[in-house]
């Protein structure tokens, strides 16, 4: 307490506490990091639900509330009694020459279009865009005519190509603006000392666009290893089909073999996290650099 003039008392105010730019107080850290949290469950809630439901043998997914009686059961019998050894060396394939093949393209139309100025250049952008729009649905017949005519239906090549026509327009487009980040005085010391524009291409540009080749290259693998539509129309021997398109075959008319669906199902996101530990520390910079011009 203190006297004022005239004798009025004031009580002494204690320093206000002020909070830096920025900061959040203990309740807002609480709730943020609950909702994190339970953002996060509900993210990983369906995976490990496979994971259990696979554990479980044949037909213990059908009581999920016990927590008792896990087996490999299921994963023996889908690795030793069907073709899986069979659909996963064709989704392999299928996957590794879609991406090989879709990264080549992919790069050499976006290094065209950001560093050659010839007539349609813009268009063919606009172009690969364009075909973005289109759901899978639309392109199945079209491709199936195309691939009929071309004598690749039941074929790898034929679903390699139709991988490449998914992810080629993506790719192109993530990897020009990659290549406007890379500077062109690169390009003309390159040409100073002998090099071709595809010289300078691949023994310049490549080594310095590997975070954005590894982005394309993951996008392209992914998108292959998990197709089913085109695959379930254009592969009708079953000694060809894919992992995905293999799955199909637990699931009959009278009785659906969940048990060997999720075991199967597990197996197959192995190689595709596999692939993504491989690229994972280039993702970031991969998908950001192509985000402003350096």
């Amino acid at each position: 307490m203190s006297a004022r003039p005239g004798g009025r008392a004031v009580r002494a105010q204690a320093p206000r506490t002020v909070r830096a730019r920025g900061a959040r107080s203990r309740g807002a850290s609480v709730a943020l990091h609950a909702t994190l949290i339970a953002a996060a469950l509900i993210a990983a809630f369906p995976v490990l639900f496979v994971v259990f439901v696979s554990l479980r043998g044949r037909d213990g997914w059908q009581e999920p509330t016990r927590f008792v009686g896990f087996t490999l059961a299921n994963y023996g019998h889908v690795l030793a009694h069907t073709e899986f050894v069979v659909w996963f060396g064709n989704s392999v394939l299928v996957a590794l020459g879609a991406t090989a093949l879709g990264v080549l393209v992919a790069a050499s139309a976006g290094y065209a279009v950001s560093r050659l100025r010839f007539p349609g250049h813009r268009p063919l952008m606009w172009t690969f865009l364009v075909v973005q729009m289109f759901p899978m649905a639309v392109l199945i017949v079209p491709l199936y005519n195309i691939l009929g005519t071309l004598g690749l239906l039941d074929s790898y090549p034929g679903l390699i190509v139709t991988y490449c026509s998914i992810s080629v327009p993506f790719c192109a487009w993530m990897l020009k603006g990659y290549f406007d980040t890379i500077p062109v005085e690169i390009d003309e010391a390159g040409r100073v000392d002998g090099l071709t524009p595809f010289g300078s291409f691949w023994r310049l540009i490549v080594p310095l666009a590997r975070p954005g080749l590894a982005v394309t290259a993951f996008y392209s693998f992914i998108t292959a290893w998990g197709e089913v539509a085109f695959a379930t129309q254009f592969m009708s021997s079953e000694r060809r089909y894919t992992l995905a398109v293999g799955l199909q075959t637990f699931v009959g008319q009278q009785k659906a073999e969940w048990g060997l669906m999720t075991a199967a199902a597990v197996l197959i996101t192995v190689p595709a996290g596999f692939v993504f530990f491989l690229a994972q520390r280039h993702l970031v910079a991969g998908l950001t650099a192509g985000g402003t011009k350096g």
